[in-house]
């Protein structure tokens, strides 16, 4: 694919050091939520009750933000771990300031759909962060044209298919909305944060230009060649004709011969 040049050309090291940064932002992370779970519990989980999403509430809109790191229970937290920490990886190991972002459009689109569309009820957790992640892993391959993401984005999706059935209506004490907009914003994450593909654009440009010297390409409107005569009564092209041309060639092997 037109995206394994970019890839084959970053060194090992390159790619070693973005994967650790990976690794120490996710592990941060982990840590974070883990932290707050703590200090929300010893709380009586206050803090989800007042910094939850609380849907059409205009107070609670900012809380989208602060929901992701909020949980419910310990079982709560430890079935979002576990996915997060996977699926965060690979979405980062590429690199964090991209992720980020993708982050900020994962955690948007999912608080938005649940404090626009979720019944009556407090919602927290980082589930949203997680389907959001799986859907950006699963088409960014897609989307950069990276034959090596396209096979992670293949493995995760069969390996977690059953993630999906969490995004559907009708499953208890679960905010599938929530879900659903975790994974739509990884979908456009991937197509806003693609790669513009600069390196195999110019490859084609140049094979294009290439095509059309040779004669391969989009017809050439071309100044009317002129030949002089120069010593042995031999004639000269001027103009007209470009290096590697048929027309070249042939006004060569004329001259060549004597004509």
């Amino acid at each position: 694919m037109s995206g394994e040049g970019s890839w084959d050309g970053r060194s090992a090291e390159a790619v070693l050091y973005e994967a650790r940064k990976a690794l120490y932002v996710m592990v941060g992370f982990i840590a974070v939520i883990w932290a707050a779970q703590v200090v929300n519990s010893a709380l009586d989980y206050r803090l989800s009750n007042h910094f939850g999403i609380v849907p059409r509430s205009v107070g609670h809109l900012g809380d989208i933000f602060s929901a992701p790191f909020l949980h419910y229970s310990w079982q709560h937290i430890e079935s979002n771990s576990g996915p997060l920490f996977v699926f965060g990886f690979l979405a980062a190991y590429r690199g964090v300031r991209k992720f980020l972002m993708v982050t900020l459009v994962i955690v948007c689109s999912s608080g938005l759909m649940v404090w626009f569309a979720q019944g009556n009820s407090n919602t927290v957790g980082a589930s949203g962060l997680v389907y959001g992640y799986f859907a950006y892993v699963v088409v960014k391959g897609l989307f950069d044209r990276h034959l090596v993401d396209v096979l992670i984005g293949c493995v995760m999706a069969l390996s977690y298919a059953y993630l999906l059935t969490a995004a559907l209506p009708g499953v208890p004490h679960v905010s599938w909305l929530g879900h659903l907009g975790g994974a739509i914003g990884g979908v456009l994450a991937g197509w806003l944060l693609r790669e513009r593909g600069a390196a195999a654009f110019g490859a084609r440009e140049e094979q294009a230009i290439g095509a059309g010297e040779r004669g391969l390409g989009d017809t050439a409107i071309l100044p009317p060649a002129s030949s002089t005569p120069v010593a042995g009564g031999r004639k000269s092209a001027k103009g007209g004709s470009l290096p590697g041309s048929p027309r070249s060639d042939l006004l060569k092997e004329l001259d060549d011969l004597g004509l």
